[in-house]
């Protein structure tokens, strides 16, 4: 099998197969698994967020093109997908009844994080087919914002290592596939209470991590170019994971559990993360 078939079949099964595993479990578990899908995601997180801050930023210094470069990157990342994130938010909101000028700027329920709040309201006023079509692509694409850098991630660290996957990039990927359970949980289930088929929401769920692999083309591909696309490359999917963990994860985690455990859990993410990449 050449380089890029092992980087995309990798990064299909990390991205698609897992995500689809873990609808599955959803569909099959659904509001039981709340609290698991929350420690799930909060331990995953903070695996991701010890991989970023002690795998790839410092990989991304040591190609030597300058400290500014990797922050600028980094910042880059952050900032892309904040932005794509605030244009499904500032499109879809309107059109749920109870997200009004009162409401806070964030989103203070899962179903407003993950958009299924906007697919459930076309399906309340029996929309067509098209209508609910759209509302669960828009529910997709917002889910599928941060599967993009974690594919990034994966096809990043495959360049560093000459295009060989190295027990980096195999490491990140087992790790985006784990991560990408509970998160196909956390998916399903709300799809499943708005009314959708399971069958049809665990193949929604599924196709929601098909960007995994887009991510990690660009992410070779750059990584490809020199030290300066490996920085980029790298600098630029760190970021944009460090918003997935921040923006999306934690919250995601908090607001399917009210309590401290998910911060615990997280800390234990980080040590496990640590463990991982110095054990």
């Amino acid at each position: 099998m050449g380089v890029l078939e092992t980087l995309l079949v990798t990064t299909a099964i990390a991205g698609v197969g897992g995500t689809g595993v873990g609808g599955l479990i959803g569909a099959l578990l659904q509001k039981d698994s709340t609290r698991t899908v929350s420690l799930l995601l909060s331990f995953a997180g903070g695996v991701m967020l010890s991989v970023v801050c002690f795998d790839l930023i410092i990989e991304a210094i040591e190609t030597g093109v300058g400290i500014m470069v990797v922050i600028g990157a980094i910042a880059l990342g952050v900032i892309v997908i904040y932005l794509l994130n605030y244009l499904i938010d500032r499109n879809t909101n309107p059109e749920v009844p109870h997200i009004d000028e009162n409401h806070p700027t964030t989103a203070d329920d899962l179903d407003e994080l993950i958009h299924s709040d906007h697919y459930k309201q076309h399906y309340a006023k029996h929309d067509n087919r098209f209508a609910l079509f759209v509302a669960g692509m828009v529910m997709a694409c917002a889910i599928a914002l941060h599967n993009v850098p974690e594919g990034m991630t994966i096809g990043a660290s495959y360049a560093s290592n000459e295009g060989v996957m190295g027990s980096s990039a195999l490491m990140l990927a087992v790790l985006i596939g784990l991560h990408n359970i509970p998160e196909g949980m956390a998916v399903s289930v709300p799809l499943i209470s708005g009314g959708m088929g399971k069958v049809k929401s665990v193949l929604m769920t599924a196709l929601s991590g098909v960007p995994t692999i887009i991510g990690a083309l660009l992410g070779y591909l750059l990584g490809e170019i020199g030290a300066l696309g490996l920085a980029l490359s790298l600098g630029f999917a760190s970021g944009a994971m460090l918003y997935v963990v921040f923006g999306e994860i934690f919250p995601q985690a908090i607001l399917m559990h009210h309590s401290k455990i998910p911060a615990f859990s997280s800390i234990a993410g980080i040590l496990v993360g640590m463990l991982i990449i110095f054990g």
